[in-house]
């Protein structure tokens, strides 16, 4: 897929990341604006939503659409800030024009250094066990501090069910 993606014309490129880019982003928002009655069900009255979903919504409550927009350069909080919109019910009047800005932004990065870099990656681990071992234990180390932040961030009272406990409970539902 890649391949195909970097053999193609600049503005191939770019029209192909782009239309993906927006199919994925509206429709995150319109899961977010059709799932509001049951988020409201399975979160409860307090809209607890877990840390991503409210950074997301801080982040739309402060910058409103250029959050939007700013989401596609980030790497981990983009779908919770698409989804908190539709969630969040935000206008489409906002939220299509920041989605389009957003996704050419995403569509031109990719469409030039992006593509460039993960092709010339591949090319140089082509073959290498060295390779596909060390960015197996990248992977595993960026994992590890992932967990290890979180759970610094998390009182003790507060951490999930660990994982032999019932799967509802984890979940604030009843277990009877």
């Amino acid at each position: 897929m890649l391949d195909a993606l970097a053999a193609l014309p600049f503005w191939q490129a770019f029209l192909a990341l782009f239309a993906a880019a927006m199919v994925r982003s509206n429709g995150t928002y319109w899961v977010g604006r059709g799932a509001v009655a049951g988020w409201g069900r399975y979160r409860g009255e307090h809209g607890a939503h877990g840390e991503l979903g409210a950074r997301a919504e801080t982040l739309l409550r402060r910058l409103g659409p250029v959050a939007v927009t700013l989401s596609y350069l980030t790497v981990g909080i983009q779908t919770a800030v698409h989804l908190t919109a539709g969630v969040m019910r935000m206008s489409l009047r906002w939220y299509v024009p920041a989605a389009v800005v957003g996704s050419a932004l995403w569509a031109v990065l990719y469409a030039t250094v992006g593509l460039a870099v993960v092709q010339a990656w591949l090319a140089a681990e082509a073959g290498s066990w060295w390779g596909v071992a060390v960015v197996g234990l990248v992977v595993a180390a960026a994992v590890a501090a992932t967990v290890v932040r979180r759970r610094r961030r998390t009182p003790p009272g507060e951490r999930p069910v660990p994982s032999g406990g019932h799967p509802a409970s984890s979940l604030g539902r009843p277990t009877s």
